[in-house]
This record gives structure tokens, C-alpha cells and sequence, in this order.
């Protein structure tokens, strides 16, 4: 649960090591095998998780192929609307490599939020952060061409380790074929 500990001492670094580790036996460890749904469309989300090793991606539509959301290791996560209005989700969350997560559930987390001011804080930065990521992904979806946009991407560490060229060009909006005619070009 290291990088458990990391993550929050990273975002509330005056934490008390006693405090530290009651928040943190509040989170259960899970593994998911590639391909395994951590979240069914349909289900309510009722769990924020924290992704130790591997990759997941949030998929819209019946079809399974839009992959409108990537999360990679040390990212902490939930199925927002879902989770906030407690209403069934419109996603399903893949496994998109072998993972493993800690997850906390909702009623505990709400317990942390009242007997610790400072969790609090942590939930803030953490939407704060998300907010910012989402704004930035709008703006670049808006404002660059698929081309730039993929050259981002090769820019992110261990991004292209862990979804296959179909899935980032679900997520890019465009099919495998251009995608690969785009890598081909940039070669």
C-alpha cells in the first residue's frame, strides 16, 4: 500500500503517520485481469479507487468502442456521475491490462471526510486536479488536430504500454485506420 501512502501524503503532507494509517485501513486491495469490468453500465458506483499498476478505460456506448476516458497508475478515481447522483452508470470500466486498485467505499469515505478536516482538503485537490485534466482534454479535442494530439500522447510515460492502437483511436475519435495512416506520417 505504498503508493497508496505516496499519493496521500503527496496531496496532504502534514499528515500524522496515526491518522495516515486509520485512512488507510479504510482501503481494500482488488485485482483485475485484463479485460475485466471493475464498474457494469447499469451498475451504481458506490466506490472511489486509487489505481496502483495497470491501466482502465471508461466505455461509452453499447457498441463497446468509444473510449471516452484513460486512467493509469496513481490516479484516484470514481465514476463521478454515477457516484454523486447515485444513479446507474453509462460506462463500463475496463481493464485495459492486468491492474491492481485499493478502493474505499462511499459510506467510509464519508466517514473520513467528517473525523478529518484535512480528507477534506485531499477530495478537493483530487477534483480540483481531475477538473483541470478534463478542461485540458476539451481544449485539446477543440483546439488540436488529431496529429498534435497523438504526438501528445507519445509524450506521456508508459501511455502507449498499456492501451492497444484501437483503443487510442477510440479515444482520439477516429478510426484504426487513420490512426495508423497518422503514425505512419509521423514516422
Amino acid at each position: 500500500m505504498q503508493e497508496l501512502s505516496d499519493f496521500i501524503k503527496l496531496n496532504l503532507p502534514f499528515i500524522s503517520d496515526e491518522d495516515l494509517a486509520f485512512i488507510k485501513s479504510k482501503f481494500q486491495q482488488q485485482s483485475l485481469q485484463k479485460r475485466q469490468l471493475l464498474l457494469k453500465r447499469g451498475q451504481v458506483a458506490n466506490r472511489y479507487y486509487f489505481l496502483k499498476s495497470g491501466a482502465l478505460r471508461f466505455i461509452f456506448g453499447e457498441d463497446r468502442e468509444l473510449t471516452a476516458w484513460i486512467v493509469l497508475p496513481n490516479e484516484f478515481f470514481t465514476e463521478i456521475s454515477s457516484f454523486k447522483l447515485q444513479a446507474p452508470t453509462r460506462f463500463d470500466v475496463e481493464a485495459v491490462s492486468d491492474s491492481e486498485l485499493y478502493y474505499i467505499e462511499r459510506a467510509e469515505m464519508e466517514l473520513l471526510y467528517r473525523k478529518f478536516p484535512a480528507w477534506q482538503e485531499f477530495g478537493r485537490k483530487i477534483w480540483e486536479a481531475m477538473a483541470v485534466r478534463m478542461i485540458d482534454e476539451i481544449i485539446r479535442f477543440q483546439t488540436l488536430s488529431v496529429e498534435d494530439r497523438y504526438r501528445e500522447f507519445l509524450q506521456q510515460p508508459g501511455f502507449m504500454q498499456h492501451i492497444s492502437v484501437k483503443q487510442l483511436a477510440s479515444y482520439l475519435g477516429i478510426t484504426p485506420n487513420a490512426l495508423s495512416r497518422i503514425r505512419k506520417n509521423i514516422r
